[in-house]
């Protein structure tokens, strides 16, 4: 297998895409590698097999959406409030649905898990370590809530995503963010 790193994340970014815009379906070497505007068996030969190619493009969706150190340091400032918290919630839902391919990406690879035990197990490591984090910087902040509020937030939080991304008119941004702000402060003790 090839070892240009460069290259293998660009085909990886590309099966991304071909996975939103096509589904798991239509993810093969020679879309991939259409996609990426390299030549042809380009991907087969970073890949053994396209299984290696979805684990692969699993573990780099949660790269790509994982928030840089500035965002990070951006998040940790301000009050620790309801109010703060469910701007944080808001700054979260919109980054995330700005990565529009990758989350629609995401969707398909984790109906594509239901049939792929490896695949299940990449998505689950990621998932979990992805909770995990949200409910340690949540609780290392000060923000109200514990982690079992924090996990009640992630949960409802996606399915939000998933309305914005695939039938965004059934709640408008601002009716999402009205949303939002009340399951934060149904969810969330009153602040002291």
């Amino acid at each position: 297998m090839r070892q240009n790193l460069a290259r293998r994340a660009a085909l990886v970014d590309a099966a991304i895409e071909v996975l939103a815009r096509d589904g798991a379906r239509g993810l093969t070497f020679r879309a991939v590698d259409a996609e990426a505007g390299v030549p042809k068996g380009t991907a087969s030969n970073y890949f053994a097999h396209r299984d290696d190619l979805l684990n692969q493009a699993g573990g780099r969706i949660y790269e790509r959406l994982r928030p840089d150190d500035a965002t990070m340091e951006a998040m940790a400032e301000g009050p620790a409030t309801r109010a703060r918290t469910a701007e944080l919630v808001r700054d979260v839902v919109e980054r995330v649905t700005a990565f529009r391919t990758g989350y629609l990406a995401l969707l398909e690879l984790r109906l594509e898990a239901t049939r792929r035990p490896e695949l299940r197990a990449v998505l689950t490591q990621r998932v979990s370590e992805d909770v995990a984090n949200n409910v340690s910087a949540h609780l290392a902040s000060g923000l109200p809530g514990d982690a079992d509020a924090v996990r009640m937030l992630y949960l409802a939080t996606n399915w939000l995503v998933v309305e914005r991304l695939t039938l965004p008119d059934v709640f408008p941004e601002q009716q999402a963010g009205d949303l939002i702000t009340s399951l934060v402060e149904r969810l969330l003790p009153p602040d002291q």
